[in-house]
């Protein structure tokens, strides 16, 4: 984490064009986005990836889309305003921060080697990489990488199509109560694969499937939603951010 404050700033060293890949792929094909993370190491000698670009970019398209929610939602500029410093450092940057926090306290202890409890000690990993010598230590900067990189999908999913299909998914047909519920529904079960995918990439962690069990339970409380619980109409991000909203919203 020292080295992605010092590079803070120094904009020409950031690489945006790998973070543009990087968010592209995490839609498309999510797996590629680690594979490289085994050459990093040990190039680099570390896990994280201590480049802010990818935190910039995804931080100026929710600037773009707190602006299309204010103006399409919110009352005047200083909601709209509020709309903006909540889409990016409340829901992306202070969430991210806490599920980072979180996973770098718990996961290398619950799914390091020879946990009590858990069945065995051999490697099911997507990418057969072996942990070289003193690198079995999970890095805050590398929880850090994980969460927001699994926040593309909950950007894509609920901030953009979701503002997009909100004159639908907000009536009260059941069809738009079922299309409204499915976006969070593919928006958590996305992030919780993205998770489970850059924890997976770690050779020295085991049964890391166990980052997979959310998604079950996520299915059935999107199942149970749809007896009448129409979920954008009460948790779209314009409301999270606690904006007064116009009469006829």
């Amino acid at each position: 984490m020292p080295r992605f404050f010092k590079r803070l700033f120094k904009f020409p060293q950031m690489d945006f064009e790998m973070a543009i890949w990087e968010m592209t792929s995490l839609i498309i094909a999510p797996k590629k986005v680690f594979r490289s993370i085994y050459y990093h190491k040990q190039t680099k000698n570390t896990w994280h990836r201590p480049d802010p670009s990818f935190t910039y970019l995804l931080s100026l398209f929710l600037f773009l889309t707190s602006i299309a929610w204010g103006a399409a939602y919110a009352d005047g500029f200083g909601p709209t305003l509020h709309v903006t410093l909540a889409f990016i450092f409340l829901h992306f940057v202070v969430l991210s921060l806490v599920i980072a926090t979180i996973c770098y306290l718990i996961v290398g202890r619950l799914l390091g080697p020879g946990v009590k409890g858990l069945p065995g000690r051999r490697r099911q990993g997507l990418f057969n990489m072996e942990a070289g010598e003193g690198g079995n230590e999970l890095e805050f900067g590398y929880c850090w990488d994980v969460a927001i990189r699994a926040f593309v999908p909950i950007w894509v999913f609920l901030y953009v199509v979701q503002f997009l299909l909100m004159p639908v998914v907000a009536s009260r047909y059941w069809l738009s109560l079922l299309i409204g519920n499915s976006l969070y529904l593919l928006a958590l079960n996305y992030y919780f694969i993205i998770t489970f995918l850059g924890y997976n990439a770690l050779p020295f962690l085991h049964h890391t499937e166990l980052l997979l069990a959310p998604i079950a339970v996520c299915t059935i409380l999107w199942f149970a939603s749809l007896f009448g619980l129409n979920l954008p109409k009460h948790l779209a991000p314009v409301l999270w951010a606690g904006a007064k909203l116009r009469k006829h919203v």
